[in-house]
């Protein structure tokens, strides 16, 4: 059976936690060190270190690190990275800390530790320059933006020890996948040739469309859900996966696709954000990633197809994952079915294109959706969820 495509950067995946049989005596040396509470966006990257998502990260970046991702998506290293992968705290905190010790990183709610930083280094960051190259706007009303411009002064770096899955496991079960765990069913099913589906949304008809145009040359799907943080107004990962889960179970053919979810905040991040998911589907075993329309853009901070775009400018070698571009989708009324801007001759008139904010709007006045945009199930579940809302 042919291969499934290398890790990022690695010939194999480079998972940063703690084996089991040290994890006790770890727990117990954490309890003795200096605690530094992590942020939200913190936590989901310390988990994907944890898992060797982020390989072959080895913990939080340096400067040198920082400013080659920055500037040209790629570490001091040469290794081909597009966002940075950073720890922040306050000044105060940061004077307390020496570079060559160690601190106790904690959740940000519950105060679990999560994981142990050496120090290797502390340094300051021009926050506006990193929001430039990473977001292409320094605006603080993007969410991305600004996430960046209110964590603290300094950058500590240093490689990591991560000590829990910061509950994700216990909240979402088998839905909460290692790239060591997907790689291991892919291969369970025979697979080699994989395309990834990012998704922080129920799946509706135009994205089980694009799932399915990508199975007719794959041998199978992973759709691949964000557990951790949205925006307010986006819909619960309980919800949506709940959602997706009875899409693939009723309009898919069986063995096709694998469900999981991964811990990242979004930092709608657009092109960049599009990157950094190929780079640890990549890890997950994936050999190619769907790109729709506006792959994980915000408001109109970018174009519709600047994410196909900017794979272009990745260095030949650089990912061995590729992309699977895929134009604008919908139901056409003339064409009786799902089809793209490539496929349809048809005008607008005749194309049932739905906003997420159109959508929102017949959800939350429990009005007719139509079922040519979203499969009954699908919106059973999110009405139910609304129903919900406006009963708290």
């Amino acid at each position: 059976m042919p291969a499934l495509v290398p890790p990022h950067g690695s010939p194999v995946l480079k998972p940063l936690d703690v084996p089991p049989e040290q994890l006790s005596s770890e727990r117990a040396r954490a309890r003795t060190l200096p605690v530094l509470r992590v942020s939200s966006r913190e936590k989901g990257d310390l988990i994907m270190l944890g898992m060797g998502g982020f390989t072959p990260l080895e913990g939080f970046m340096g400067r040198a690190d920082w400013q080659g991702v920055c500037d040209r998506m790629h570490t001091a290293s040469g290794i081909f990275w597009p966002i940075p992968i950073t720890l922040s705290t306050d000044a105060a905190a940061a004077e307390a800390i020496a570079v060559g010790t160690e601190v106790a990183l904690a959740d940000p709610d519950g105060g679990e530790l999560l994981a142990i930083l050496r120090v290797s280094e502390k340094y300051r960051i021009e926050k506006r320059h990193e929001c430039l190259q990473v977001f292409r706007t320094d605006d603080e009303a993007h969410p991305g933006v600004r996430m960046v411009m209110q964590q603290g002064e300094v950058n500590l770096a240093g490689p990591v020890r991560v000590l829990s899955d910061g509950g994700f496991r216990a909240r979402y079960g088998a839905l909460f996948m290692t790239p060591a765990q997907t790689r291991a069913e892919f291969e369970r099913l025979g697979w080699s040739r994989v395309a990834a589906f990012q998704t922080r949304n129920p799946m509706h008809r135009s994205h089980e469309y694009l799932a399915k145009v990508a199975i007719e040359t794959c041998d199978g799907v992973l759709v691949h859900s964000l557990l951790g943080n949205l925006k307010a107004g986006d819909i619960p990962a309980d919800v949506r996966t709940r959602a997706i889960g009875l899409l693939i179970e009723r309009y898919f053919v069986p063995g096709t696709v694998v469900q999981a979810g991964y811990p990242l905040d979004m930092r709608y991040a657009g092109p960049r954000e599009a990157l950094l998911h190929a780079v640890f589907r990549q890890n997950h075993g994936c050999a190619y990633q769907i790109l729709g329309r506006d792959h994980a853009g915000v408001g109109s901070y970018y174009g519709p197809f600047d994410a196909h775009r900017i794979f272009d400018e990745v260095p030949a070698g650089a990912l061995q994952i590729r992309p699977m571009k895929m134009d604008v989708t919908f139901w056409c009324y003339r064409c009786g079915g799902m089809a793209s801007a490539r496929t349809c001759p048809h005008g607008d008139h005749d194309r049932l294109q739905v906003s997420g904010t159109q959508l929102r709007k017949w959800l939350e006045n429990d009005e007719h959706v139509p079922e040519e945009f979203s499969r009954r199930e699908v919106l059973e579940v999110l009405r139910e969820h609304y129903a919900g809302l406006a009963r708290a």
